[in-house]
């Protein structure tokens, strides 16, 4: 591998020419074309792919959350499941149940959407306590367990779960130790007028493709490409330096005092050592995505309020005053210095 003897410059510069990192920027274009005004939306997912993590996103309805992994799943060789949460879902649901054959006499186990290594977990926040907890403890745990029986997951395991700011009754919010299981968390918003114009269009399109069906000619990415990418994004090469930065990034989150008193005070709870795991993933998957085989300040900092957003806690008093775990991290952003 090309390894900068010290933190690179130029961001941006591609360094590898790999037929693999081709075929997921195809799949970012693809999806970049399908799913308008929503690239963050688009990268994050990818990103979550490469990272071996799950995703959290916020925003109104009707925001394209739910196209967004639809499209993802129909170009990924694997199954895909939706799961839309109502406050009378159970936990068997989701997981599956065993199911006694009297003919036979046993008992046997009938697996819930849960397996899918792709799953949409629409509108999260509207299940009970024990279905989050279903989902949040098959997320960290990758397996099931259902009687005595402990079934393993999907070597690929994706989750997007979705929820929405807007409606708040009859909803359970997530407790902030299960939001901790997700490994960003996204806030999208409406798009601009240029990219509403296009929205326009890609709905005729669509219902004039759905008038005059066509055989798809979509080329799925492997779930071991998949796999493959993932070591090239483990095996990315990230100076001392950065790691030292991205180190003090969380630990400021927890202990402030030593950058900015007034900001300690404000931060109630910082974000745990699964934190700084997250924030180093989602980094290296940041710079395999732009074609590098090393990692930058840029990417730490381009990825930071996504991952630490949900784990950065304000006080009491910080809330009171409007601050919230976004506006956290930027002020932390601002007060740790870069390598």
């Amino acid at each position: 591998m090309n390894l900068p003897p010290q933190l690179p410059n130029h961001a941006d510069a591609p360094v590898r020419d790999s037929g693999l990192h081709q075929e997921f920027t195809a799949l970012r274009d693809a999806l970049a074309s399908e799913i308008v005004g929503q690239s963050l939306l688009v990268d994050r997912l990818l990103t979550a792919l490469l990272a071996d993590g799950h995703l959290l996103v916020e925003g109104a309805p009707g925001l394209a959350k739910t196209t967004a992994i639809r499209a993802l799943a129909s170009r990924i060789d694997a199954s895909f499941a939706r799961i839309q949460f109502t406050p009378d879902l159970l936990p068997a649901d989701l997981t599956g149940t065993d199911i006694w054959r009297s003919q036979e006499g046993r008992f046997e186990f009938q697996a819930g959407p849960i397996f899918h290594p792709i799953l949409l977990a629409d509108e999260i926040n509207r299940a009970p306590a024990k279905v989050q907890s279903a989902l949040l403890e098959a997320m960290g745990e990758r397996q099931v367990t259902v009687g005595r029986n402990t079934y393993p997951l999907p070597d690929v395991f994706l989750v997007m779960a979705t929820q929405n700011p807007i409606e708040q009754e009859g909803t359970f919010p997530l407790p902030e130790a299960q939001l901790d299981r997700f490994l960003m968390h996204v806030r999208i918003g409406y798009p601009d007028a240029s990219a509403e114009t296009e929205i326009l269009r890609l709905a005729r399109e669509r219902a004039l493709r759905a008038m005059r069906p066509q055989p798809s000619t979509i080329e799925k990415i492997s779930l071991q490409k998949i796999e493959q990418a993932r070591r090239e994004v483990l095996e990315l090469h990230m100076a001392p330096q950065l790691e030292r930065y991205l180190v003090a990034l969380v630990l400021a989150s927890r202990d402030a005092s030593a950058y900015d008193a007034k900001l300690a005070k404000r931060i109630a709870w910082g974000a745990s050592p699964r934190g700084s795991i997250a924030l180093e993933r989602c980094a290296r998957a940041r710079a395999w995505l732009a074609n590098r085989d090393y990692v930058t300040p840029d990417d730490i900092r381009g990825v930071a309020a996504d991952v630490l957003r949900h784990r950065v806690l304000p006080s009491y008093e910080a809330a009171a005053e409007g601050w919230d775990g976004e506006r956290l991290v930027a002020a932390l952003l601002e007060c740790v210095p870069l390598p």
